[in-house]
């Protein structure tokens, strides 16, 4: 799918963006920026679509994602009722990497920086010690002032590019064209999936609202997303599934329901092709940990 242009705002006395966010949900439209972003989740928890992948966020997550890399945050069910009083928390970093001067990452120092930054193209999520370690750094970069914003965003971009504590997201680049003209169809469709997955998705439906035929509507979607309509919506159901499997003490079989499956052992076959367990495995696993 084809994601809008996000603006990233600036101020003036800065040459990159750091801000601690405490909101109702986070942005959840189809999206990239010119920016790489860092992001460090606070609280709340949700669905994350990066290129052609989907994951379930949680407190703890950290991600650093590319330039024009497409991406959404969709928050969980709780955070997005009109009377809801919860909020989601994250520290986020927006910056080009010219910020620095426009050959900076050029230098034979800065070498591996650089390519931590050409990799972020398949964004990298930071892991165990490398995180905890930037966390904290993060913390203090809201803080500072003058050279020393610059010089802790330096040193923690040389703490992710040294740590072998980094998992990239996608197994190869991005290859989406970003044409803002497809902006309003595309978060058409994703809205009406993401609105509707735990219960009946219609492809017609889908369709009408992407004003094509359901046949070109499916060549359009798999071209978009390198995925099937109906693989993409077994992903996201199955995303669900496995957070009430973890989060409530539903039987395995409301939980199939309850995600949009409407046949029980298709539910426990699709689950285990895509989670790598059985739900009741993946329960146990999660009550174990």
């Amino acid at each position: 799918m084809k994601p809008h242009l996000l603006k990233i705002a600036l101020n003036p006395e800065h040459s990159f963006n750091v801000r601690y966010d405490v909101v109702p949900h986070f942005y959840d439209k189809w999206h990239y920026h010119h920016e790489i972003e860092l992001v460090y989740i606070i609280k709340g928890t949700g669905l994350q679509f990066i290129g052609d992948e989907i994951y379930r966020w949680k407190p703890g997550d950290m991600l650093l994602i590319g330039s024009n890399l497409p991406h959404l945050w969709r928050s969980d069910e709780e955070f997005l009722l009109p009377d809801s009083l919860e909020k989601v928390e994250a520290i986020v970093v927006h910056f080009l990497p010219s910020c620095f001067g426009a050959d900076f990452f050029s230098l034979p120092e800065h070498q591996e920086i650089n390519r931590l930054l050409n990799q972020s193209k398949k964004a990298f999520r930071i892991q165990d010690a490398c995180r905890d370690l930037v966390a904290d750094k993060l913390f203090q970069l809201l803080n500072a002032s003058k050279s020393k914003r610059t010089i802790l965003l330096l040193d923690i971009l040389s703490d992710l590019a040294d740590s072998p504590l980094k998992k990239p997201v996608l197994d190869k680049e991005s290859d989406f064209i970003n044409q803002p003209s497809e902006m309003d169809r595309l978060n058409n469709i994703y809205q009406y999936i993401l609105n509707n997955f735990t219960e009946e998705v219609s492809l017609d439906q889908a369709a009408q609202i992407a004003h094509l035929t359901p046949p070109a509507f499916c060549r359009y979607f798999k071209t978009r997303t390198r995925k099937t309509f109906s693989r993409f919506l077994l992903e996201l159901r199955t995303a669900h599934a496995a957070k009430l499997l973890t989060e409530s003490s539903k039987t395995v079989a409301e939980i199939c329901y309850e995600s949009g499956f409407n046949n029980f052992s298709n539910f426990n076959r699709h689950f285990k092709n895509i989670i790598g367990r059985t739900p009741l495995e993946h329960r146990k696993f999660f009550r174990v940990l």
